[in-house]
């Protein structure tokens, strides 16, 4: 990527109109240096519109993350993470891992403008633009072995819960295992991914994508429902403001997690179950469907569901849920 495209797009975060001279005596560069910069954005999924005589603008601002609006939002919890912003990034949860393997320490955060190949459970893909979502993965260093994590992503889901309910979202509610849901629109979405062995210590990669603002064409290239904060929020939330608010609910999440298990959290994880109660489909790795009726969640986070041969119980990753009308 040219190493002016960012810059030059942090120049138009106003998304007005800024001439080609203007840019480039901004940067001290030529014109032509700027028309080639911006002719990257397209490869990156950057809408951007350039008119004769008035110059360039993005369609609407955007509010990129300031790490000092990050750390006051953070409070008394700023000291537990470490702020890594980068403009662009193929995946944070992917660049983060590969940083774990080489001794990233604790509470590293990882957060990106633009994510241009996020990655979602079942190798699904979470679509994401310029200003449009909230995408970040934060490195957790457990004591324990990784056999000893289960329920980990419905306790980052608590911690969601909590950050929107802050934020003044009424109506949202979890889905096994790892979804926000909005009347049934997918409002954030969480992939754990865990290095380590099972007897310890252990390392998990905790990938949250959040909407923040979707436009028509990247709500129509999302293959599920999807809904977004500046829907549903009482006020605007901005990518600063969403990021200190979700990682100090999830410093506090995590520790409870740690030193008490996911029991501890299961009941207020239940209460903000979307499909509690509800009838469900159970997509099986094999291509089977059990159908029954969402009943709860056991200590170790695993799904029970009331079917026709009894309560069975479904673990993360075995299974892909669905609620029916």
């Amino acid at each position: 990527m040219n190493s002016l495209t960012f810059p030059i797009l942090r120049l138009l975060a106003d998304g007005q109109f800024q001439s080609g001279e203007a840019i480039a005596r901004h940067f001290g560069v030529t014109r032509a240096t700027v028309w080639n910069a911006l002719q990257d954005t397209e490869s990156l999924g950057v809408r951007l519109f350039s008119v004769r005589g008035k110059g360039y603008r993005l369609p609407e601002p955007v509010n990129f993350i300031e790490a000092g609006r990050v750390l006051t939002v953070l409070g008394e919890h700023g000291p537990k993470f470490t702020l890594e912003i980068h403009d662009q990034l193929a995946s944070t949860n992917t660049h983060l891992m590969q940083q774990a393997a080489i001794g990233a320490a604790h509470g590293v955060c990882v957060v990106t403008e633009l994510q241009t190949q996020g990655r979602g459970r079942r190798g699904r893909v979470w679509q994401a633009g310029l200003g449009n979502s909230l995408t970040f993965s934060v490195l957790w260093r457990f004591d324990c072995g990784a056999g000893a994590l289960s329920g980990l992503s419905l306790a980052v889901g608590v911690a969601l819960m909590r950050a929107l309910q802050e934020l003044g979202v009424e109506g949202a509610g979890l889905k096994w295992p790892n979804d926000v849901l909005h009347e049934n629109r997918k409002l954030a979405g969480i992939l754990i991914e865990l290095q380590g062995d099972m007897d310890g210590p252990s390392a998990a990669v905790i990938g949250i994508g959040l909407n923040l603002r979707l436009p028509e064409p990247l709500r129509k290239a999302i293959d599920q429902a999807a809904i977004d904060l500046h829907s549903i929020a009482p006020q605007t939330v901005d990518s600063s403001h969403g990021l200190g608010t979700v990682l100090r609910h999830l410093a506090v999440v995590l520790n409870q997690f740690e030193s008490e298990g996911f029991e501890s959290l299961r009941n207020e994880w239940m209460a903000q179950h979307a499909y509690e109660n509800h009838p469900v489909r159970l997509l099986m790795p094999d291509g089977r469907e059990i159908e029954g009726i969402a009943g709860g969640i056991a200590a170790d986070g695993a799904l029970l569901v009331n079917t026709t041969e009894g309560l069975q119980r479904f673990a993360a990753g075995e299974v892909s849920l669905r609620g029916m009308a």
